[in-house]
């Protein structure tokens, strides 16, 4: 026997199978760290490959080769830490056996717990006694014993695993968690990428809820796994009682196809698929839908043809080199209530450039190439509607659409030019006022010029001067109604003028004010608008495919010209002005308002009366926001008239996230929308938590020109740190063709590590 000064080749022996028990063991718990870069220094000052070790005692038996370190024994190595009250290397037996209180810290902060640890030289076997740990996310693990079988499999015999708490508020007092899984045995194969449970028992609160003979999941280190996902329950007046089974299959490492047939009682089966494929040079997802059966109401009950009903919803984005990208998007459904009846979600998506409104779909193809100097851009897309009313033969089919610009490297005259080119066509099955009359045809080329530049005085007066000149070829067919009328025109526009503000800044104790006038100056030659027709009282009607969603606010106020599309222009002299306040708070709160008004020196008849905008002095407008204190902000913008200053058009909201919960309101009320019809609604929700883990949620969409609730839901919620249950009350009042009103309970329970909520209604 020996002192810690025994020779050097026994030290090595003792480090060397140190190193190997600190690498290793880690498997076993499912917590492997990664190894540390080449070159990379570890927090602890460690070069790779160095180790550190210290030890009350270093004893060394020659005859056994055995080395044994004794008393606060430490050891870093490759980011890791092994702690132990003993460590004894067996040369001969190639076996290394760490004993008493035994952890193993690994890079991430996961920690495993063993009372001992025994494993071979090789790397290959392994066992631990007494073994826990605590892995990221808070998971808590603990099995009576741990054995690393090979490289490949891993076994915990009587396990029990959960990410909920286990100790009380004061860290020492036990508690039971809110729910585990308790099993007999659980095996990790790391060569088929598979975790098997036997005999595993799920526990709430401690009692047991659910007992599995047998399952098993794809191995957390697995990237995907073929095998079945988290079921979907439901039922409703519509389909009665459904159950939705999801299998996903991969295909190759770049493809995968979930299958997800819906069963109902009440109507036929519908077949979910959705299909994903990477390329190197971009990805294309693919989802389809399909059942056979009559149609149904709110209620279930069949009537019409019984049928092939399907929907697809497809896209697909690819690079062709560092420039150039294109794409595709492909929806298409045969009902257009095919979504509301089955509950299909995530389908009024972004999937492309090109965006329909709400209720819509869009199919498009599109090219486009950027670099730092130019832009470009062409596509052609169909939308099919559905909303009640729509009518798909009216919506125009558009392609090309093309649009361009680019701006030279260097200013001219010490401004900012950009060149800017577009072109469109649009063709039309039938017109909007008559279906038995031809569609509008219509087809449009336009060049631009725009150059702006911006002068700031010593004082601080700014300046920026701008001009805008714009050429556009338009070719018209089936003018009012007859397909051999048509007619072509050319128009030169063009505009210029200036934006001017002066910001003025004061500083008190505890905040900062800024007051801005603003204003622009704006003149453009008469412009000749495209006409297509004339009403009964011979009024013109304008050609005006881009612009018909317009709204008066802030947001546009200091557009030279306000209409967002090309077809309507903006022309003779007009000047707008605001006054905008600001404060600024040191401990974070904020305050602005804005007010501000457009003068033009005629009328014009290109903007409708309800725009606000068609006489000489345009409403006034108004937007504030505000953040008081932290937490809490609110938006309000509105447009008052000229004359009276009532309300023709307002938006309201308000958020609050407190310590308690959380909440917020949309309130909107428009005199006229887009199709001359009034709009007034109010929509809120929030979460209120009455204790530390129940709570209560509420949101209600109200339709106050109807006066009616559209939606109400009310729900009680429990929550903790690993535990989120929802039991919520809804009842829908919108009638959507023959979908009547419906109610419905729905718990949502969500529990921490196993995935996303799961739905029973």
């Amino acid at each position: 026997m020996s002192s810690a000064r025994r020779s050097v080749s026994a030290k090595r022996g003792l480090l060397a199978g140190v190193a190997l028990l600190v690498l290793s063991w880690t498997g076993a718990a499912q917590a492997q760290g990664k190894p540390m870069a080449q070159g990379a220094v570890s927090a602890d000052g460690l070069k790779p490959g160095e180790l550190y070790m210290e030890a009350d005692l270093v004893i060394r038996d020659d005859k056994t080769k055995v080395t044994t370190a004794k008393g606060q024994v430490e050891v870093r190595y490759e980011g890791r830490t092994l702690r132990a009250d003993e460590l004894v290397y067996d040369e001969a037996r190639g076996v290394m056996t760490a004993k008493g209180e035994v952890q193993v810290i690994a890079a991430d902060g996961s920690v495993e717990y063993a009372d001992q640890l025994v494993l071979d030289d090789a790397m290959k076997a392994g066992a631990a006694r007494g073994f826990s740990a605590r892995m990221p996310g808070d998971i808590k693990l603990a099995a009576a014993s741990a054995i690393r079988r090979n490289e490949n499999v891993n076994e915990l015999n009587r396990a029990i695993y959960t990410p909920c708490d286990i100790c009380a508020a004061d860290g020492t007092t036990p508690m039971t968690p809110t729910w585990s899984i308790q099993a007999e045995k659980v095996v990790q194969d790391h060569a088929h990428q598979v975790v098997y449970y036997r005999n595993a028992v799920i526990r709430i609160l401690g009692a047991p809820v659910l007992y599995l003979p047998v399952f098993w999941h794809p191995d957390p280190e697995a990237e995907r796994k073929s095998g079945f996902l988290p079921p979907k329950f439901g039922a409703s007046n519509r389909r009665g009682l459904s159950y939705e089974q999801s299998y996903l299959q991969v295909l190759s490492p770049s493809s995968d196809l979930t299958l997800s047939p819906q069963i109902n009682t009440k109507v036929n089966p519908l077949l979910n698929a959705h299909y994903r494929k990477r390329f190197y040079s971009g990805a294309l997802d693919a989802r389809v839908g399909y059942t056979h059966d009559t149609d149904f109401d709110g209620k279930g009950n069949p009537f019409g043809q019984d049928t092939s009903r399907s929907y697809v919803l497809a896209s697909g984005a690819f690079a062709i080199n560092d420039k150039w990208r294109w794409g595709f998007t492909a929806e298409r459904t045969s009902d257009d209530l095919l979504f509301d009846k089955y509950e299909v979600g995530d389908v009024y998506a972004a999937r492309g450039p090109f965006i329909a409104d709400d209720r819509r779909l869009i199919s498009q193809v599109y090219a486009t190439r950027q670099d730092q100097k130019s832009w470009f851009s062409a596509g052609a897309f169909t939308i099919q509607g559905l909303r009640p009313g729509d009518n798909d033969r009216t919506f125009p089919t558009v392609g090309p659409l093309i649009e361009g610009r680019w701006e030279p490297g260097t200013e001219i005259l010490n401004g900012r030019l950009r060149l800017l080119g577009s072109a469109v066509a649009l063709t039309r099955d039938q017109s909007t006022l008559n279906t038995a009359l031809p569609g509008i045809d219509s087809r449009r080329v336009t060049g631009e010029a725009d150059w702006r530049a911006t002068f700031t005085s010593t004082a601080g007066l700014r300046i920026s001067p701008y001009v805008n000149i714009r050429a556009d070829a338009y070719s018209l067919g089936d003018l009012s109604g007859m397909s051999s009328t048509s007619k072509s025109l050319a128009r030169g526009l063009a505009v210029a003028g200036a934006d001017i503000s002066y910001p003025l800044a004061r500083r008190f104790k505890t905040s900062t004010v800024v007051l801005e006038p603003v204003a622009q100056l704006a003149i453009s030659p008469k412009v000749k608008q495209v006409v297509v027709g004339y009403t009964a009282a011979k009024a013109p009607i304008f050609l005006n495919e881009d612009s018909i969603a317009f709204e008066f606010d802030e947001t546009n106020l200091f557009r030279a010209n306000k209409f967002p599309g090309y077809d309507l222009y903006e022309d003779g002299a007009r000047f707008n002005v605001a006054g905008r306040a600001s404060m600024f708070w040191d401990d974070g709160r904020r305050a602005s308002l804005l007010v501000g008004r457009s003068f033009r020196d005629s009328e014009d008849d290109a903007f409708t009366t309800t725009s606000g905008l068609s006489r000489k002095a345009s409403d006034w407008i108004v937007a504030a926001d505000a953040q008081p204190m932290r937490g809490v902000s609110f938006f309000t913008r509105a447009r008052l008239d000229a004359d009276d200053l009532s309300i023709q058009r307002a938006e309201a909201g308000a958020n609050v996230s407190v310590k308690r919960g959380s909440g917020y309101f949309r309130y909107l009320r428009n005199v006229a929308d887009a199709n001359g019809s009034k709009v007034e609604n109010l929509d809120l929700g929030g979460e209120l938590y009455l204790s530390k883990h129940w709570g209560v949620t509420a949101y209600g969409n109200r339709d106050l020109v109807q006066d009616a609730w559209v939606i109400r839901d009310l729900g009680v919620v429990y929550r903790d740190e690993c535990t989120r249950i929802d039991v919520i009350y809804r009842r829908e009042d919108t009638v959507i063709g023959r979908l009547g009103p419906t109610e419905s309970i729905a718990v949502r329970l969500t529990l921490a590590t196993l995935g996303g909520p799961m739905y029973a209604n």
